[in-house]
Formats: structure tokens, sequence, C-alpha cells
């Protein structure tokens, strides 16, 4: 079958950074689904892996997480999936990607496809959909309340994949006054439309929140340069507040919390997969439930291009694209 993999960590500049390649035909586990895959969409988690992680001598790795297609046929002990449904999932970290006609995956990590969705648009959504909801959910442990409580939530990166999605989530599923940060006008427009009652800068964000009358808040969603903004977000957290992590901060000085007694939260989309958990198919589970979200309009997709065929030239742009940090949403990539 056709792929795309790479040999070596190279920056995406270097002609042999990512290549076509030609594999064997992928057979079932168990509990896997062999899926015709239909389109892909990029994450940071691609390029950085591309980037810094070379796979084992002579071997080639294929990328890719996020993925819709098409079940072609099922391990012995599925049970959740039949030949010739449409499904939507995000992989996991440990095995092959779906950068590939054809891709194995666990069932318990893969959810119906939303109905009113085409597969690009269904690529953009699930691993920044499966992060939003467990930030959310499993790590800060909002609850699930339509009634007003009076709690608040600083999304700091509110404009992107992840923050986009959670947004969304908290409006609908929650009683959360919801601050979502913006670089922009543009930016701060969108925040707002996807639900957030309201945007500010992401620059002096304690004046800013002075400002809208909200100094102090309860959860704190730190989706970018959390290394940047901790000692803000121990500052303008509630004693015993919560703040969720999922960037890569070098070096925290977290002894700042102590005093309020704020605990951290760290969220990673492949842990349930990556160490095959009891709850994995909680995964299932949220897909299953964002796709109906997505049906009944709750949930916008954040689809931004379509880059064309899955196929090396068209992998490489979407990498360089996702490493300049100006792509607004998901690149999708759509068929061989």
């Amino acid at each position: 079958m056709k792929a795309v993999g790479y040999e070596r960590a190279l920056p995406i500049d270097d002609p042999a950074a990512l290549i076509d390649v030609t594999l064997p035909e992928p057979v079932p586990e168990p509990h896997d689904l062999l899926v015709d895959i239909k389109a892909v969409s990029v994450n940071p988690v691609d390029t950085k892996v591309r980037a810094s992680t070379n796979p084992p001598s002579g071997e080639i790795r294929v990328l890719g997480f996020d993925a819709a297609g098409i079940v072609r046929e099922i391990g012995r002990d599925v049970s959740l999936f039949r030949p010739g449904e449409k499904v939507w999932y995000a992989g996991s970290i440990a095995r092959p990607g779906t950068n590939a006609e054809r891709h194995l995956v666990d069932e318990r990590i893969v959810g119906k496809m939303p109905n009113k969705l085409g597969f690009p648009e269904a690529a953009a959504l699930p691993l920044t959909s499966i992060t939003a909801w467990e930030l959310l959910f499993d790590r800060l442990q909002v609850l699930q309340n339509p009634a007003p409580v009076g709690n608040q939530m600083l999304v700091i990166g509110a404009s992107g994949g992840v923050g986009s999605i959670l947004v969304q989530l908290a409006r609908k599923l929650t009683s959360l006054t919801i601050i979502g940060t913006a670089s922009d006008a543009e930016s701060e427009a969108h925040v707002r439309e996807r639900g957030a009652h309201y945007a500010i800068n992401y620059n002096d964000l304690k004046e800013q929140l002075k400002r809208i009358g909200i100094p102090s808040v309860t959860y704190v969603a730190s989706l970018t340069h959390t290394g940047e903004y901790l000692r803000t977000i121990s500052e303008v957290l509630l004693p015993q507040g919560r703040v969720g992590i999922i960037d890569d901060p070098v070096g925290l000085e977290t002894m700042i919390l102590k005093p309020k007694c704020i605990s951290i939260h760290w969220e990673f989309m492949f842990t349930r997969s990556l160490f095959q958990t009891p709850d994995m198919i909680e995964q299932h589970k949220i897909l299953n439930r964002v796709s109906e979200l997505v049906d009944e309009g709750s949930i916008q997709p954040a689809l931004a291009e379509n880059f064309g065929t899955i196929n090396t030239a068209n992998l490489r742009r979407a990498h360089a694209a996702v490493e300049s940090g100006h792509a607004r949403g998901k690149i999708v990539l759509e068929g061989f």
C-alpha cells in the first residue's frame, strides 16, 4: 500500500524529511479495525515527532494521527464496529500513523463519524476534541452542569485548534463563565463566536481581567506558552484553583503555586492508548458524544484549508505551514 513516512529526523526543507513509500498490507490484531483512509489532518505533534525522533535504524516511520475513513476489515474480538461504517479517530503515538492508504487502529479509541460532515471536515476534529474534552472534564474535573454556579475559566490560546473546541464544549455543557485570550481583533471575534463570554488580548492578562470585572478565576486552561504565563496564572487563580496544561514548558517553577494550593493537571491525549489503560474506551465514548454535538450544530469544525491528496509534496507543505505558526485552523489532506 502507499504511505508517506520518514527515515531520519530532519528539518522540513530537507528533501528527505518525508518520503513516499510502499508498505506491506496491514493485518488486524484482535481489537483492530483496518480503515480505508479517506482524509487526515496535520497536527503540531506530527511536526515535533518528525523533527526530533529518529525511527530505529533501517525502519520507516509513518506519521499522522487524525483520520476519517471507512472500516474495511475487523479483528476477531471487535464488537463496536462493522465493515462499511464511517469512522473518525486520533490514533496511537505508539503505532504506525494514518498517512497511509489503510491503517490499523484499536476500536476502543474510534468513534462514529458525524453524519453532517464529509471526510475532510471530520478529519480536522478528533485530536483537538479529545484533548479539549479530557482537559475540561477528566483533568480539571469541571462538572457538566447547566445551572449557574459562579465559576470562571480563563482559556489561554482560545483561538487555536484545542482552544476553539474547548470553548465550545464549555459553553454548551457547563455553567462556566469563559474568558478566552487572542492575539488580535479578528481572533477575539472568533473566540466570541465560538461561545466565550469575553475575549481579551493575551498581553497584560491581569489588567484585562480587571477591566471586564473578573479579576480572579477558578480554572485556567493553559494551551500555549505556559512557562511565560505561569506567574500570571498563579496570581489570577483563586486559592485551590486548578490549571490544566497541554504544551511542553521547560523548567516550570511550580513552587509559586503552593501558597494558594493550586493544582496542576497535565493532558496528553495519547496516554490512554499508549498505556492501554482500563478506561481506554472512554475515547470511543468521547468521540461518539462529540459526533452527536456536531450533528446537532453545537460544535463547529476547525478546518482551515484542504492541501489536496495525501502525498509527500503536500504533506511537506502542510508540515511547513504548521511549523510556521501562522496556520489558522486545521490543514487536511484527502485521498491518495
